[in-house]
């Protein structure tokens, strides 16, 4: 599991007005949580932007005034306008205690579905586990080998360790594979063709009944 460490500074100011001052000073104000303590500090952009600008799931190493706390991004605010990190908030990793995280969904093997045509969507990106710091996983792998042409993967066919609860509902679909409108319109095609030989061949028998019945 991929780990960005971070150098914090302390800060003893809290509150909106000490926030804004350090905004203007060029850092984000960021807060810890964990059982025993919070512990507020303020980093650079840039030493955040490997575990913020990334689709993948990252353990942040935090170190504050001489500390190392293990943890993990809990929550991130923008500005609405700019885009501006405005503030982090982060998660201490606890020995057997279980916290909540979003980790990324990938495939592998190659869908008979989109061998014939298909086109595979991914319905679903991330998925919400719960576990323990010991069980973390940092990515759900699905294989898509024997996803067909109509078929969907969902989240119960998602296969984790023992340890690691996942918190979606199973029916909510990951992946499907999408049947084109040109197989549809041949499909379609084939099917009226097949309805009506058969309804030829139902005229035909009627007439040779009347025929019979008339003798």
């Amino acid at each position: 599991m991929q780990t960005v460490k971070i150098k914090g500074e302390q800060r003893t100011d809290i509150g909106k007005r000490a926030a804004k001052s350090i905004r203007r000073a060029g850092f984000i104000p960021c807060e810890l949580y964990g059982s025993d303590e919070n512990v507020h500090f303020s980093v650079t952009p840039a030493s955040v932007k490997s575990i913020v600008y990334t689709p993948d799931f990252k353990l942040a190493e935090i170190e504050v005034d001489g500390k190392v706390y293990k943890s993990i991004m809990k929550s991130i605010q923008f500005h609405p306008v700019s885009d501006e990190i405005l503030h982090m908030d982060f998660l201490k990793l606890e020995e057997g205690r279980k916290l909540k995280v979003m980790v990324p969904i990938k495939f592998e093997g190659v869908s008979p579905g989109v061998k014939n045509g298909g086109t595979l969507t991914q319905k679903l990106h991330r998925v919400e586990i719960k576990t323990t710091p010991d069980k973390l996983i940092d990515t759900i792998v699905m294989d898509i080998s024997e996803l067909t042409l109509g078929n969907s993967l969902r989240v119960r066919d998602i296969a984790v360790p023992d340890a690691v609860e996942i918190l979606h509902n199973g029916s909510t679909p990951v992946a499907t594979v999408a049947i084109p409108r040109a197989l549809k319109s041949t499909a379609t095609v084939d099917e009226e063709g097949e309805l009506e030989e058969l309804e030829e061949g139902e005229e035909a028998s009627a007439e040779e009944s009347t025929e019979e019945t008339s003798e």
